[in-house]
């Protein structure tokens, strides 16, 4: 396959970083939404982030055993099909407006973003030159960058109506009481799962009129010496970059999910703001992200991700202390920088991981992937402990701040060219 026939394949991967960053960055805007409308407090709402990246944990195995058996493409299409479900699904669930129906809606999308993940990385790896794939990758995180953004500003405001009542504090006079007011709440987060939806059905259909190149381990899968090769690889775990790689993803997806899925939290119920401001500084956040993902790409030019990697992290490390120690404002603008430092992160631990592994790639990938599970669990504990630290709940940030102190090793010993 000729360099020049990659083109198409690569928009359309650019196109799924984009869809699976609306979904997972509406997660913090439902946290804040269903604090509401099923009577929620911190810790109990983080748990919207668990039922998600639950699912990073269990498929990536067996999404990775059915894309060798197959293709990446059919897994591209299968995810997409089932992620657009779950966003439909959203409207019956929001009929029945019990939390554990909305945590299984999310679990349900999260399995089809989860093969689209699993697919999508490795592909931009490998559609180019070796040399490039980092920066290859870092780009169309780009573009996941801009989906997070969209998410955060726009989608947001569409679902944040700005009230914010219990029902203690309900005026007397609102207009059907109680129920008619979570009615309203609750319908307004139909919307953006439906353009969801639709997004991912016609990406879908686009997906199946496209012909697809085989990358290097799909092209080897009818050789003869290939035809006992394992469908998922443990023996990838060998490889020193890929395992300590692993373990820095484990806690940078971790750290990061702890500070995007609370940041509406820290604005509403702890710094003050009101939802309209809130969300507003959330897109710039979200901005912070995908200018941070530019800067960090045009910068591999002249710069080794490896010392990329080691500064943005002791840079993390640094503003997580700030805002452990100050809060309020000081700490919402530092979590912005924040935003701009940890954008290059997950792209370039990913692909410094998966280097050297040839036809090991997709298991590789899925342990990588299976990494994510740390947004299930370390999110909680920061969340728990600003829920029972609610007059020094700034101290919780100290969490994320020992999370990025992996990914600053994994930059400084822990790969190795």
């Amino acid at each position: 396959m000729q360099k020049n026939n990659y083109t198409v394949p690569l928009t359309l991967i650019f196109c799924l970083f984009f869809l699976w960053a609306i979904s997972s960055n509406l997660l913090p805007t439902m946290i804040r939404q269903l604090m509401k409308t099923c009577e929620l407090n911190t810790f109990e709402a983080s748990f919207t982030e668990s039922a998600y990246w639950l699912a990073y944990f269990i498929f990536p195995i067996p999404i990775a055993m059915f894309m060798k058996r197959y293709s990446y493409k059919a897994g591209i299409i299968f995810g997409l099909s089932l992620a657009a479900c779950g966003g439909l699904l959203f409207f019956p669930a929001s009929l029945i407006k019990t939390y554990w129906v909305y945590l299984c809606v999310f679990f349900i999308i999260a399995t089809g973003m989860c093969f689209l993940e699993t697919a999508a990385n490795p592909y931009v790896t490998v559609l180019g030159k070796p040399e490039t794939a980092i920066r290859r990758l870092n780009l169309a995180q780009s573009f996941n960058g801009l989906g997070a953004f969209i998410s955060a500003m726009f989608l947001s405001k569409l679902v944040l109506s700005g009230n914010n009542y219990t029902r203690e504090t309900l005026p007397a006079d609102y207009a059907g009481g109680w129920d008619a007011y979570i009615q309203q709440e609750t319908e307004a987060m139909r919307l953006p799962y439906l353009i969801l939806g639709l997004m991912l059905i016609i990406v879908a259909l686009v997906f199946v009129f496209t012909k697809f190149p085989k990358i290097a381990d799909e092209q080897n899968t009818g050789n003869n010496n290939n035809e006992k090769e394992k469908l998922i690889d443990f023996g990838a775990l060998r490889h020193h970059n890929l395992r300590w790689g692993v373990i820095a993803q484990f806690f940078y997806n971790g750290g990061q999910t702890a500070i995007n899925s609370l940041f509406l939290v820290y604005c509403c119920v702890y710094a003050g703001l009101d939802e309209a401001t809130a969300t507003t500084f959330f897109g710039i956040y979200m901005l912070a992200f995908l200018a941070g993902r530019w800067v960090g790409t045009a910068l591999m030019v002249k710069f080794s991700p490896r010392r990329m990697l080691l500064f943005y992290s002791l840079m993390l490390m640094v503003l997580c202390v700030i805002i452990s120690i100050f809060g309020g404002y000081v700490g919402l603008y530092a979590m912005i920088a924040v935003s701009f430092f940890m954008s290059i992160i997950y792209p370039t631990q990913f692909s410094m991981a998966l280097q050297g592994l040839g036809n090991q790639t997709k298991s590789g990938s899925a342990f990588l992937v299976m990494a994510i599970v740390g947004n299930a669990c370390l999110p909680q504990l920061t969340a728990y402990v600003m829920h029972v630290n609610s007059h020094f709940y700034q101290i919780a940030y100290l969490v994320p701040m020992v999370c990025f102190a992996f990914c600053a090793y994994y930059g400084w010993k822990g790969y190795k060219q």
